[in-house]
């Protein structure tokens, strides 16, 4: 039997993801687009800060939906 509850758990994790996805290598797009400030290695350090973040929350978001379908 499915519980819904993990299921949706692992959705909102999917969902948290998502947005990251496209937020951090804007980040890191910007970063290197202004290399000649001081803030550079700031900006970029985010920006892969970000992108490391999307996938945990995929990975985590996706390992709760399948403990969720496949429960016993």
């Amino acid at each position: 039997m499915a519980d819904i509850k993990l299921i949706s758990k692992g959705g909102k994790f999917i969902l948290i993801a998502l947005p990251m996805f496209f937020i951090g290598p804007s980040v890191i797009y910007n970063a290197f687009m202004n290399q000649h400030t001081n803030w550079h290695y700031l900006v970029l350090g985010v920006g892969i800060t970000v992108c490391i973040l999307s996938v945990y929350f995929l990975f985590k978001g996706l390992m709760t939906i399948g403990h969720g379908l496949f429960a016993k």
